[in-house]
Parts: structure tokens; sequence; C-alpha cells
């Protein structure tokens, strides 16, 4: 097991939290199950029940989705002359299957990148 880091680095906190790892030692997985976050740390028993994701991973993963299969989509000629069941038969298996893959990468990144800002939820 590694030794807590002292500085905590945002491109650290989002490559970890991107591949699913735990921000704090980069060992540990950061998930129990598909988006639900873990509440320790195996590894280094880091308390990563804190980080709250929200809506936050969701925005971002719609606005990557759009940029990398809706924008481009406005350009492809086979758009304008496929029947439009063969498009929607392309095209959503294909937005969906991104967003599922992406989704557990963008929040456990926007997890990390809270680790590294030290972003802790506010008591009431």
């Amino acid at each position: 097991m590694s030794t807590p880091f002292q500085q905590r680095s945002i491109w650290s906190g989002f490559q970890r939290g991107l591949s699913g790892k735990c921000p704090h030692c980069g060992e540990g997985q950061l998930f129990s199950s598909y988006l639900k976050i873990a509440p320790r740390c195996a590894s280094c028993a880091h308390d990563t029940g804190v980080y709250r994701a929200d809506d936050g991973p969701a925005y971002f993963t719609i606005l990557i989705v759009g940029h990398i299969v809706i924008a481009p989509l406005l350009f492809l000629e086979f758009v304008r002359t496929w029947p439009v069941g063969w498009v929607l038969a392309v095209v959503i298996p294909t937005i969906v299957a991104l967003t599922l893959t992406l989704l557990p990468r963008v929040k456990g990144a926007f997890v990390g990148v809270q680790w590294a800002v030290g972003d802790r939820p506010r008591s009431s």
C-alpha cells in the first residue's frame, strides 16, 4: 500500500477517478456497483462516501456525447439519405452505449477532482 500524498493534484485525482480507482491512493476501487461510490476504500480506508457528485457527471456526459455523436451527425450524408428508421437504428444504440460507458468514468473523474480540491459536504 502506498503512503498518502501530502499534496493533492487535480490531474492525479482526475486520472484515478477516471479509471475507477480511489482518488487518495489510486489502488482501491472507487465504486461498489455501477454508479454507487464505495463508502470506504478497501486499500487505504479513505472515506470516499463523503463525495457527492449529484447531477454534475450526468451533465458532463451529455455534453461529451453531444459533441462526439450528435454534432458530427449534422454533417454526415447518411443522415439525410438513409431512411429514418435505419438512422435511428444506428444512432440510438450508439448514443446509449457511449452514455452508459462514459457515465461511471465521468463520475469517477468528478469525485477525483472533488478530492483534489478538498470539497467536502457542508453540514446543515
